[in-house]
């Protein structure tokens, strides 16, 4: 096989993987695009959950970002709260629904991984991280990486410090996705 061919199959593979995963989202109350926007919403730090973060972390457009954000507060898996110093700013927070909803047993995939050994999972992850933070590159796009992972992060009791934003961050905060992530 040739490096196009390796392309092409690597691909079609992870294609067809997304898709298997997505059918699965199918199977709740939610589409594939408000299971994802949930998902990353519960992962995401306190900075990082606006609409614009939304759409930039799931690649899609601010339009359609909020219609699934308002979908998802229709259902009450979410609420959304307007900032004091500025009222078009706007940050989603998981409700206990939510969270619940995202509790649930694990999908066929998360079984299947759960199942295979553990150096492959281990050279798995490496490897997608790597193709994922490469076309984000090439892209010009964030790595969304967890906090205490960035290198405006310095650690300090109790959580950290973003010196990029210049606040302090709790334990909390230092452990979720933040959309400022810069890898150290």
């Amino acid at each position: 096989m040739n490096d196009t061919t390796h392309a092409l199959a690597i691909r079609e593979l992870i294609d067809r993987l997304s898709r298997l995963n997505a059918a699965e989202d199918w199977n709740g109350p939610l589409n594939p695009s408000q299971f994802a926007a949930l998902a990353y919403l519960a992962r995401a730090n306190r900075f990082s959950r606006s609409p614009s973060h939304v759409a930039d972390y799931l690649a899609t457009t601010r339009g359609t970002a909020s219609q699934t954000l308002k979908a998802l507060a229709r259902k009450k898996l979410i609420n959304e709260t307007r900032s004091e110093a500025d009222k078009r700013s706007i940050r989603y927070d998981v409700t206990g629904d939510g969270r619940a909803l995202l509790d649930e047993p694990a999908s066929d995939l998360s079984d299947v991984i759960d199942e295979l050994p553990s150096e492959t999972v281990e050279c798995l992850a490496g490897s997608l991280k790597t193709l994922v933070l490469a076309i984000l590159r090439k892209r010009s796009g964030r790595s969304f990486g967890i906090c205490r992972s960035c290198r405006h992060f310095a650690p300090q009791a109790g959580g950290g410090y973003c010196s990029l934003l210049e606040v302090p961050l709790n334990k909390s905060d230092s452990e979720e996705i933040c959309h400022e992530h810069e890898a150290a």
